[in-house]
């Protein structure tokens, strides 16, 4: 298993009786970019089990930490949700993924957009100085089910900003949307409502969405990055394959684990 490095988990954190978040120790070799995923799993009768995971720290920073969603008969997660401080996870050496900032046109505004733990790849993203001074304006949308699962708003809204590199840059250009849609809330409705509608926009102060200012990163279950790919190319965006840089990128590694 030369392809795989066993770190040990130094913090859980459970934010519902579906979501937890956990931090590992981090190998000093291991090299990604904000926005990549690690295959991650534990030892299951003898071998690894893996899944792909967003890192939803910063490729700076001397810890791994993961967000994750609790499936009660998922292969991994029904076991990974147990995990305590000490135990070992498997971290495959080679991330990648395709939620980079600069494998898309320059543009003015980066649209984030993500729902569950889709936000993962985001959180790290945030912590990247590039962006703050390749866009003029950064929204990160966060759509849930429910109030209690926008977790991250301390870290997003408060210790961001103040972050003595460049969290005076986040103040300036970070834009927190967090949606819901199946409780009464200050924004509430699916994400492709909430743009097509104009109202996202509207709330942020940002003007109506055009191929050559605005650039976006979609996160989420592959129902809501459908949705999300058909709404961008009918508004006239396009999809970035390859070396060919567009409007957006998506990440579609990810499956309910």
């Amino acid at each position: 298993m030369a392809e795989l490095h066993q770190e040990t988990v130094t913090d859980v954190h459970h934010w519902t009786d579906r979501l937890f978040t956990f931090r590992t120790t981090r190998d000093p070799a291991l090299r990604f970019r904000n926005g990549e995923f690690a295959m991650i799993g534990i030892e299951v009768d003898g071998k690894p089990l893996m899944r792909a995971y967003s890192m939803a720290s910063a490729n700076y920073e001397d810890f791994l930490e993961f967000y994750s969603i609790k499936v009660p008969d998922g292969p991994l997660t029904s076991r990974l949700q147990n995990i305590e401080v000490g135990d070992k996870v498997y971290v495959s050496r080679k991330p990648t993924g395709t939620l980079l900032w600069d494998h898309m046109r320059p543009g003015k505004h980066l649209y984030m957009l993500s729902t569950g733990t889709g936000l993962a790849p985001f959180l790290s993203v945030i912590k990247d100085p590039d962006i703050y001074e390749n866009f003029e304006k950064v929204v990160l949308v966060h759509g849930c089910r429910y109030i209690n699962e926008l977790t991250y708003e301390k870290l997003i809204t408060h210790e961001l900003q103040h972050n003595e590199f460049f969290g005076e840059e986040v103040r300036k250009k970070l834009i927190y949307y967090p949606a819901v849609t199946r409780e009464k809330f200050r924004n509430y409705g699916r994400i492709n409502t909430l743009i097509e509608s104009g109202k996202l926009m509207r709330d942020i102060g940002l003007p109506p969405l055009n191929v050559d200012d605005d650039r976006f990163m979609l996160c989420g279950s592959p129902a809501m990055l459908k949705t999300l790919s058909e709404m961008l190319v009918r508004l006239g965006f396009t999809e970035t394959r390859k070396s060919d840089f567009r409007e957006f990128v998506v990440e579609r590694a990810f499956v309910e684990r």
